[in-house]
């Protein structure tokens, strides 16, 4: 009898090409080749200070270095991960596995009543901060001693000598979780458990009752380090912010529109990340952080993913995505072999 196909994992192409933050000039561009850049950047970039053939050959560099790294992520990845798993002991290894005493009173009510035969939107609401006009909300989720206790982990982690990751372009400090372990008996469940519940009343049109995947990891703020975070979108459809601590001040989050409204009709609105608390929001909604003044901020992250949404439609590149096989946990596509194979192709051609 013939095994059930085997699922892959999957990224859109544009992920190699597309999406490459320029930090010294605050833009995001795409790289397919040297031409194609210099006639489509050279300009712009000039009106933003980047004025000298070396100005415009360092941000050449840096950009063609990205996109090898990205072609090398997955298996670089796994490689770190293995070698995290063989080597790393744990300072607090009751964190590995997802407690339900960890959660903070408020979610869990807020979750049980998503299990429950009357949850509707309106009686949700009654357990959330709803962010005004956004679609976006903030309620408790972790306890204190849960966030002191991880913040000590990840400190740990990040003393140690073994191979770091880093979440992305955007953000240079910080620890991609799956590589620490904590993907299948820590951020799975959270995901399936406790998030799909409240995502399904509150995000039913943006995938929120089929996620069925996720990028999870942490980001630091601190001074002389990462202040900020500039206006973006995620590769997600449903987004959750938590902020662990520290102590810091200032750095308040920001939300605007949808990523389809003209940047010069955006009207935004910023909310104070409290520790402990989480914020819920939709992946394609402009955001971002406003700078730190003093201290550090942790944030856990996890962007989730709905297969039945993105593979019909990439959230970064605004098409039907054109799959890339990937080594590792892909971007949240998926494809089963046997299946037409058309809309795939070869990561060696892309660059």
């Amino acid at each position: 009898m013939a095994g059930r196909p085997r699922e892959l994992s999957y990224c859109c192409s544009c992920f190699y090409t597309d999406n490459i933050f320029i930090e010294e000039y605050q833009a995001h561009v795409r790289f397919t080749d040297v031409q194609q850049f210099k006639r489509d950047y050279e300009r712009a970039l000039y009106n933003k200070g980047c004025q000298t053939s070396e100005q415009f050959g360092h941000v050449l560099e840096k950009v063609q270095k990205e996109v090898q790294r990205r072609m090398k992520l997955g298996e670089e990845s796994t490689h770190r991960r293995a070698e995290i798993s063989f080597r790393y002991k744990p300072l607090h290894p009751e964190l590995y596995v997802l407690q339900e005493s960890f959660f903070a009173a408020e979610f869990l009510a807020a979750v049980r009543f998503c299990q429950s035969p009357q949850a509707d939107l309106g009686g949700l609401l009654n357990h959330l901060y709803s962010i005004p006009g956004k679609r976006a909300y903030r309620l408790p989720v972790f306890v204190p001693e849960f966030c002191r206790d991880f913040l000590e982990e990840l400190e740990n982690f990040e003393k140690s000598d073994l191979p770091k990751g880093r979440p992305n372009t955007m953000n240079n400090y910080g620890v991609l979780l799956n590589e620490l372990g904590l993907d299948e008996t820590f951020i799975t469940p959270l995901r399936e458990k406790y998030l799909k519940p409240l995502t399904a009343v509150l995000y039913p049109d943006w995938g929120g009752s089929c996620l069925d995947s996720h990028k999870a990891f942490v980001v630091k703020y601190a001074l002389h380090e990462d202040l900020d975070l500039s206006c973006h979108y995620d590769n997600a459809e449903v987004t959750l912010n938590v902020c662990l601590g520290k102590d810091f001040t200032e750095g308040n989050l920001y939300f605007s529109d949808m990523k389809e409204v003209p940047s010069d009709e955006r009207r935004y609105t910023e909310v104070e990340h409290v520790v402990g608390h989480g914020i819920l929001h939709r992946g394609q909604q402009v955001h971002g952080a406003l700078p730190i003044e003093s201290g550090e901020r942790w944030n856990l992250i996890v962007w989730m993913r709905a297969s039945q949404v993105r593979n019909t439609h990439c959230p970064m590149c605004n098409q039907k995505p054109q799959l890339v096989e990937s080594l590792g946990e892909g971007d949240g596509f998926t494809y089963v072999e046997g299946e037409d194979r058309a809309g795939t192709v070869d990561v060696c051609s892309l660059v």
